[in-house]
Order: structure tokens, then sequence, then C-alpha cells
């Protein structure tokens, strides 16, 4: 007997639907078999009994995404769930959804204080800076004394005369930050939410106005940072930028000296800062 054709969407739907409880949702009845049945998935759904049980059997063609947003609506599936009903079911995954950031996790805070003398901060897709650690306070910026409300990056960049004058190449970093700044916001979902942002920083400096109409994008990578740090002198930290894994709306920035006696320095620098010295 030769096998069935291969059905991965209908496969997942199938065994997405049989995991939920009927009387969750207000379904009685007796069954044969665990979890809702086709036609109550479409209610829930809001589609058709009839396309819903196609999709199943492989048949109708490919799914919109509008379909396949209702159906993870109606299975209530996790975003990594709806992600994987995408894959399969049009081939690419959705668009993303932007969620504004409150925090990070415990774990991944516990991360970045490992990191003793490499700075490290998690941003939002709106470059609003939501963790970071004691490295970071101490060479880059203490952003526990920075209202939460102001805690952005580009804010710090193009309004506070002392982070600009830190930066050894202040011109080149500038036009990089705006490019890939806005990179991050279209990668995210998040343009409509920088809007507010950007309009504040084009009234409040004409460089970074000059900067965004230029319409360049970046993709921020990796590099070399130079400072003119007030206590530690001249120094090169090499930064890298990860992605949080789930998480569309946070990036990682990790800066690690590139001279094992700065980051002696910067050690010791923590360290008086722990005992309340300047």
């Amino acid at each position: 007997m030769p096998a069935s054709p291969s059905n991965p969407l209908g496969d997942y739907l199938k065994d997405r639907r049989s995991r939920l409880d009927p009387a969750a949702f207000g379904f009685g009845g007796r069954r044969r078999t665990p979890g809702l049945r086709r036609e109550e998935v479409a209610q829930r759904a809001n589609i058709s009994a009839t396309w819903y049980t196609w999709l199943e059997q492989g048949r109708g063609g490919a799914p919109s995404a509008d379909v396949l947003d209702r159906i993870a609506g109606g299975l209530l599936l996790t975003e990594p769930e709806r992600e994987h009903l995408f894959m399969i079911g049009l081939g690419r995954p959705p668009e993303v959804r932007y969620r504004r950031a409150e925090g990070v996790t415990p774990r991944l805070q516990r991360l970045l204080d490992t990191l003793e003398t490499s700075p490290a901060l998690v941003k939002t897709a709106t470059w609003d800076v939501v963790a970071w650690n004691r490295a970071a306070a101490a060479v880059l910026t203490d952003w526990s004394r920075v209202p939460a409300g102001e805690r952005n990056i580009l804010r710090r960049i193009f309004l506070d005369p002392q982070v600009r004058s830190a930066q050894r190449d202040w011109e080149g970093l500038s036009r990089t930050v705006v490019a890939a700044f806005r990179a991050d916001a279209a990668r995210a979902g998040a343009v409509s939410e920088v809007a507010q942002l950007v309009d504040e920083l084009c009234r409040a400096s004409p460089d970074f106005a000059a900067l965004w109409r230029e319409h360049d994008v970046v993709r921020q990578g990796e590099g070399v940072k130079h400072l003119n740090h007030s206590t530690l002198g001249a120094i090169e930290l090499e930064y890298s930028s990860f992605a949080v894994d789930g998480r569309p709306d946070l990036g990682l920035i990790v800066y690690s000296p590139v001279d094992p006696a700065v980051a002696g320095r910067i050690r010791a620098l923590i360290d008086r800062s722990r005992e309340g010295g300047p």
C-alpha cells in the first residue's frame, strides 16, 4: 500500500487541535478523540469549516496569511508555534509584530553580569536601553542615573554634549547608528513606534535631521569603538551585536577591551565604584 503524501501543515493542525480541552472553550458533547473538532477550530478562527477541513487534508492550495493568523489565534499558538505554522503553510515567517519591551529576564541579566570587564547592554528596536552591566555603567553610561523615559541611545549620542565629546569619531559613529537604527526599527515592525522619537530628534538636532533624510540602512554587526574616557583615557573596545532568541525587539551589544591592560583598568574602575570612590 503506497504511503500517504506528506502534509506537514495538516499534520501540525491536527496535532495542535488535539491538545486543546473543548470544555475550556465551552464545547461539550461526547468525543471519540481528544481535542477540538475541525468545525470548532473553524468557528474560533472565523473561517469556513469546509476550508479548514481542506487545509488539514492538504487540499485547496496555500492559505493566506490572514487565514493562518486566524487559525493561530483559534488554536492559541505561542509565537514560536505561530512562526512554525507560517513556515510550513507559506514557506516564510509571519510579519513581525512589534511589542514594547519592559525589561529582560533574570537569566539574561545574569549573563550580562558575568561579563565583568566587557560593557554590555540590551536595547530595544527603538534603541531604548532596558538592561546593562556594571562595566557598561562604569565605561559607557550609568543608565540607572538616567530617567527611565530618557534611556535612549540616540538621545544620548545627539543631545548629550559629554557623550559627543567622548567619541573620537563622532561623525562616523553618528552616521552608522542612524542607519542601523532605521534598519532595526523596520526589521522589528516598529516604524510607527519610532515616529515620535524621530520627530523629537529632528527638531532638537540638525545633525540627526540631516542624517535621517539620507535614508541610509546598515546592519550594526561588529566593529571597533574608540573612546576618550574621562578616567580611563583613550581606549578601544571591539563590539559585537547579537539577536535575543525569540525576541526580535531586543538586541544585545557587547564591548570587549582590545588591550588586556584596558581590561585591568576597567576592573579597577569598577572596584573603585563599588567602594564608593571617584
